[in-house]
């Protein structure tokens, strides 16, 4: 069956920018630093950041702020934080408005190579030393570099891992497993009306491609220029059926869900009450969203961030044969729009973040930096081991053109719905190739 799926994004991102009107080089030149050949910045001027959902904290955001002006004497920044869901819509809108566009953009390392594929970020392969070079994450410098040039350069990192209930699995007699056929065992016995063995919301191909990945499976494969949907792969149906048992035997969330705050699951309930969930998947920050609540220096009630070892846990999850499944790594990428009228001044800001100083800020709060001399920073406790352990293993989805457009038209959202609901993965992942394949490339 074929679908009627809304116009491709990037189609739409390349046709704004083709009409948007842009400076000749020595008008930007002029805009940028107020002299003609001049490298310094301009005096007075002004660039916003956008930066993606909540993961960076007001106190990083503050840095910047504040760090940015005292190195840019009458300059300012303005952070802007925009939620995830609508990124690529109005990613789309605004990079080619030279009026209205975010200066300096982050956004997700899957989203990365269409609009790097489209000219819509400004070339950063001259700063690539600069930044950080050979020591940044590669596999996120790989999806915003087009034809040799790097368009876009890592933000943060962080890697999915299993968050659970050791009392909960001690009281059941189920212990930790060592494979992924054993984790389904195991999370399916703790699985009761009223809580979830494993918490998974239907539509969470985020976590699910885990399944995939860690079965040798791909999502499309490319050759030359030309990219195909590969999951009627032997190895990718495996996957899918086995997150498929899972999600059908350990979880009781609406096979709707998507986006959601699993941590919030495995906290025990009003008064006391059982959690809904004995075991969650997340990434590395959901830590410090899960606890007993305790009350700050400031009389705010917050988690304690899973102080209590008895209570709360972590484990990487296990592969098909054990060791380490290769999960679908997080994080985000940074790039400056190619409208931008302030690109020296965006070019210092990314300066700050990829100084030592912000990059060890961003470990000590739980975001792997970019840099990896600096990963110390997240510490050496089972937190910070588990989380480089499983990043080491991780794998990013296809960087192909077209994967913003597929990310905003909600596919594999509504392919792993019906997956969930326990419909022939075989028959589905037919139908999806045809449909994904010429998404794929643009």
């Amino acid at each position: 069956m074929k679908r009627r799926l809304p116009a491709v994004l990037a189609a739409s991102l390349a046709l704004g920018l083709a009409a948007c009107s842009s400076p000749t080089d020595a008008e930007t030149s002029a805009t940028a630093t107020g002299a003609p050949g001049s490298s310094a910045p301009a005096e007075g001027g002004d660039i916003t950041m956008w930066v993606a959902g909540g993961d960076t904290p007001e106190a990083l955001r503050q840095y910047l702020v504040d760090t940015f002006a005292e190195e840019n004497p009458g300059s300012t920044l303005t952070i802007e934080e925009q939620a995830w869901p609508d990124l690529v819509s109005k990613l789309t809108t605004a990079l080619p408005d030279a009026a209205n566009t975010p200066d300096v953009v982050e956004l997700g390392n899957t989203q990365t190579p269409t609009f790097a594929t489209v000219g819509a970020f400004l070339d950063l392969t001259d700063m690539y030393d600069e930044l950080g070079g050979d020591n940044l994450l590669q596999s996120f410098v790989d999806v915003g570099t087009v034809d040799g040039q790097i368009y876009a350069v890592p933000y943060y990192f962080g890697s999915r891992y299993v968050f659970y209930r050791p009392d909960i699995w001690a009281d059941n007699g189920v212990e930790v497993p060592t494979t992924l056929a054993e984790f389904t065992e195991a999370t399916e016995a703790l699985t009761t009306d009223d809580m979830s063995g494993f918490a998974m919301g239907g539509q969470d191909w985020r976590n699910g491609i885990s399944w995939v990945f860690a079965n040798g499976g791909e999502l499309a494969t490319v050759d030359g220029t030309t990219w195909t949907s590969t999951l009627s792969d032997p190895n990718t149906i495996k996957g899918l059926e086995m997150w498929q048992e899972v999600v059908m035997g350990a979880s009781n969330l609406p096979t709707t869900e998507r986006d959601v705050a699993y941590w919030d699951f495995l906290n025990d309930g009003a008064d006391g009450a059982a959690p809904d969930a004995a075991t969650i998947m997340a990434p590395g920050w959901a830590r410090w969203s899960i606890g007993d609540l305790t009350t700050n220096d400031d009389g705010d009630e917050v988690r304690d961030g899973m102080a209590d070892a008895s209570k709360y846990d972590i484990f990487a999850l296990p592969g098909v044969d054990g060791g380490v499944a290769p999960v679908f790594a997080g994080g985000s990428n940074l790039a400056i729009s190619a409208a931008s009228q302030q690109p020296e001044l965006s070019k210092a800001l990314l300066r700050i973040i990829f100084s030592e100083e912000y990059q060890r800020m961003l470990g000590e709060n739980g975001l792997g930096p970019a840099n990896s001399m600096y990963t110390d920073s997240l510490g050496d406790d089972k937190f910070a081991t588990t989380m480089i352990e499983t990043a080491e293993a991780s794998k990013l989805t296809p960087a192909a053109p077209g994967w913003a457009a597929i990310e905003g038209a909600f596919v594999y959202e509504e392919l792993f719905q019906k997956i969930a609901e326990g419909g022939d993965v075989a028959a589905l992942a037919a139908e999806y190739d045809e449909t994904l394949t010429p998404m794929l490339n643009g």
